[in-house]
């Protein structure tokens, strides 16, 4: 069995808060040994040795909550990124993949976020009918919760003005009672399948070509969250994956989400499937809660800032007594939920639906009970998720988004309380990092830097950070990245730490990220990505 050393003067091994010099030993997919340098010599005879001189090797690096398929279609050359000033620019952008695909599918582009636009108002169909009259075109905003569609898109997709959404889902209509074109929540959801369609050949390269960015940011393992609830259109990526783990071209660990339906001939298939996988498993169920701030869908206690009305507090996707109902069955199967909980109301009813599972059920099986995103809990709730076993599922770059709308929807006080990491580590709360993406890029430096900073990776704003005393160290960034996010899908048990006997997954910096002035930060290469003991990447 080929035996590999890594010797370097920074081994993050996870267990401390600091580097120090030594190396990793490897065999098959294995770690046999990280540690001081000294400890390394028994392992040198007949190994192939690699010297990253002052390259920090740490664990391997986990986005525990994105959405591969969406992310790989929208960062393809099958759609076109735009956040544009304007909408008018949005529609423009989309000249740049007019022969990306036949002309009767989808036109799609990806990125807009009207309250950034020189006039926040939420964009309407006629705009694009101007440009495509005759073409149906969708474009996913940041928040991926809401669609903006064109007359020709509403007539394929069957949406008339008498149309009823689906529950939990919006079609949002003008002063007149016609549809505006934009659909939001669950009746967003329900037409992803067929608005973002593409052939198998299709699927495959735009899956592989992410793989490969995702090896290059040095990212192992993910959890590919379901994007919709609605029955048989999870949009998560397994086919692919299979296919590409049966060609040995996967090289990546994948945790799969499906929705927690209450059926679970989906989970159970999925296990079935991949019960041979080295590389893919299931690791807990997913459902919606709520929506989020920019558009007033997250469920709050007390009324937006900006609040359109007496009891604008955003709603509940989903009944809450049908929530508990999914999170109870699926905790009897055994199987953990993550709930995508954004406003302080959502996350509080989900900690209670998790109080009472586990004390029913005690710890589940498959998977950690996660809140996804929680990017407002009250004071008192903080310390609730270490005392139920609850991970909180982040992701940095959230923060820094739109603080100036933060502010607005949410007000002051409360929007200061938003994304409170820091508090998390001083209340012993678990946390996992990830990009949501596409919310946001898969780019690991922009996650690692606004976590320390609370500054947008690209903008550097707001200047001194937002809300700074909820900044991280950069250990405990990491740890959040790693050992927490392995956590988060369910693998805490083999990935996160580098020990002998888990599995050999890891990301080498080009440069000790601890002695980096922290700006350096966002241009940090990855020299390395091993996942089983094997380079899937090398700068």
């Amino acid at each position: 069995m080929q035996r590999t050393v890594i010797r370097s003067h920074a081994v993050f091994t996870g267990l401390g808060d600091r580097p120090h010099a030594g190396g990793v030993a490897l065999e098959g997919d294995r770690i046999v040994y990280a540690g001081p340098a000294e400890g390394l010599e028994p392992y040198l005879p007949g190994a192939h040795v690699v010297d990253v001189g002052d390259g920090l090797v740490c664990p391997g690096l986990i986005d525990a909550h994105l959405h591969f398929f969406t992310a790989a279609i929208n960062r393809s050359r099958f759609a076109v990124f735009c956040e544009g000033t304007c909408a008018e620019d949005c529609v423009e952008a989309l000249a740049q993949v007019e022969d990306a695909r036949p002309h009767d599918e989808f036109l799609l582009s990806y990125g807009w976020y009207h309250p950034l636009w020189h006039t926040p108002d939420l964009p309407t169909k006629e705009i694009i009918d101007r440009e495509y009259p005759d073409r149906p075109v969708c474009l996913m905003g940041a928040d991926v919760h809401t669609l903006w569609l064109n007359s020709k898109a509403l007539e394929v997709l069957g949406i008339t003005d008498d149309a009823v959404p689906p529950a939990g889902g919006i079609y949002q209509r003008d002063a007149s009672g016609h549809l505006t074109g934009i659909v939001q929540e669950a009746a967003a959801f329900a037409l992803l399948s067929r608005i973002y369609r593409v052939t198998p050949e299709e699927g495959e390269e735009a899956v592989a070509a992410l793989i490969d960015d995702l090896h290059a940011c040095g990212i192992t393992g993910v959890g590919d969250m379901a994007l919709t609830p609605q029955p048989g259109s999870d949009m998560l990526c397994d086919r692919v994956f299979e296919q590409l783990e049966r060609a040995g071209h996967l090289g990546l660990r994948v945790s799969l989400f499906p929705a927690a339906l209450g059926d679970y001939t989906r989970v159970y298939e999925l296990e079935q499937r991949f019960s041979e996988s080295a590389l893919v498993r299931v690791g807990g169920l997913k459902q919606f809660f709520d929506g989020v701030t920019s558009t007033h869908t997250a469920w709050l206690s007390k009324p937006y800032s900006n609040a359109l009305s007496p009891d604008d507090v955003g709603r509940p996707t989903i009944p809450a007594q049908r929530m508990r109902e999914l999170v109870l069955d699926a905790a009897a199967h055994g199987y953990a939920t993550r709930i995508h909980t954004i406003g302080d109301r959502a996350v509080s009813t989900a900690l209670d639906f998790f109080a009472e599972a586990r004390e029913r059920y005690g710890a589940p099986q498959v998977g950690t009970y996660g809140l996804e995103h929680l990017e407002y809990m009250r004071d008192e709730d903080i310390p609730r998720p270490a005392e139920l076993g609850v991970c909180a599922n982040v992701q940095p770059p959230h923060a820094t988004l739109d603080p100036e709308g933060t502010v607005r929807d949410m007000g002051l006080a409360r929007a200061r309380r938003m994304w409170p990491f820091a508090s998390y580590e001083r209340s012993g709360v678990r946390f996992s990092f990830g990009t949501d993406a596409p919310v946001v890029d898969i780019d690991s430096r922009a996650v690692l830097y606004d976590a320390v900073t609370r500054r947008d990776a690209v903008t550097g704003k707001p200047e001194g950070g937002w809300v700074p005393e909820e900044c991280l160290g950069l250990a405990e960034a990491l740890r959040a990245y790693t050992l927490e996010s392995a956590a988060a899908i369910g693998r805490e048990h083999e990935l996160g730490t580098l020990e002998a006997g888990k599995l050999a997954d890891l990301t080498i910096f080009a440069d000790n990220l601890f002695d980096l002035d922290v700006e350096d930060l966002k241009t940090a290469s990855v020299r390395m990505t091993i996942v089983g003991g094997k380079v899937v990447h090398e700068a």
